[in-house]
């Protein structure tokens, strides 16, 4: 058996949100190394020449940009457009504002969680629909999930965990109704990965109790999210479409 790197990555655009973050920083470098040009895409204060900086090949750019500006959200796609045809989004941003308890979850904590992990995504995976379709480009858009989405959270993250129901839901729904164009849309589902989001606000007993449930023992590195973005994003996957992939080390398992 020979395998063949028709990937239909290679000299393309994909945009990365999340960029300057844990795992968005190591789903860019991924697809830099697949042969692709990265749009990085995050908050106007994110660090995104670090991330740049770090990115093998060349055609990379950064656009800082707040993604709850809906109106402009196509500016994105514009602007990756630049360096060749876009085929891919991989949206990895998102927000958590963790909390001990229910209790302690304000309003302004509900509103920022669901604006950006929810209201964003359901835009911005529009606004890419639009692009592809436009362009005749039968591209793939990769959703970042949780595994509380099944799991319902802890303490005070309920309201993220919801958010992240949400996205797992609104990925089935557009699989659905963007598949007449062409157009995938799938979704990864990560459980504990070391980053700041993960072990940020935790005592090390917290995070010790945390480690204990995942049966691979440990905590996954952001670069072991990168396969199953590649993954989805490529040609590999030309028939898989409304689907969630659980990356917990076996602490889901459904």
């Amino acid at each position: 058996m020979n395998w063949r790197n028709d990937s239909g990555l290679i000299g393309k655009s994909v945009v990365v949100t999340g960029g300057a973050g844990g795992i968005g920083s190591a789903v860019a470098r991924g697809f830099a190394e697949a042969g692709s040009k990265v749009l990085l895409v995050d908050t106007p204060s994110a660090p995104l020449e670090q991330t740049l900086a770090t990115l093998s090949g060349s055609g990379h750019k950064i656009f800082p940009f707040d993604l709850l500006n809906f109106s402009n959200q196509h500016e994105i796609f514009k602007k990756a457009a630049e360096a060749a045809e876009v085929v891919a989004l991989a949206h990895c941003a998102a927000v958590l504002r963790r909390r001990s308890t229910v209790d302690e979850v304000t309003e302004e904590d509900w509103d920022v969680q669901i604006d950006v992990n929810m209201k964003a995504t359901f835009f911005l995976n529009r606004t890419a629909r639009d692009h592809f379709k436009k362009n005749g480009t039968k591209g793939s858009i990769v959703n970042f999930s949780s595994q509380g989405w099944w799991t319902g959270g802890f303490g005070g993250s309920v309201v993220y965990a919801g958010s992240k129901g949400g996205v797992v839901s609104m990925t089935k729904g557009l699989a659905r109704s963007f598949a007449p164009d062409g157009i995938r849309v799938n979704a990864v589902s990560p459980g504990g990965v070391d980053t700041l989001m993960m072990t940020g606000n935790q005592s090390a007993e917290q995070l010790a109790s945390f480690v204990s449930m995942i049966p691979l023992g440990r905590l996954a590195t952001p670069e072991e999210m990168v396969g199953p973005v590649i993954f989805l994003a490529s040609q590999a996957s030309s028939f898989v479409t409304g689907t969630v992939a659980n990356v917990s080390g076996g602490q889901l398992m459904y």
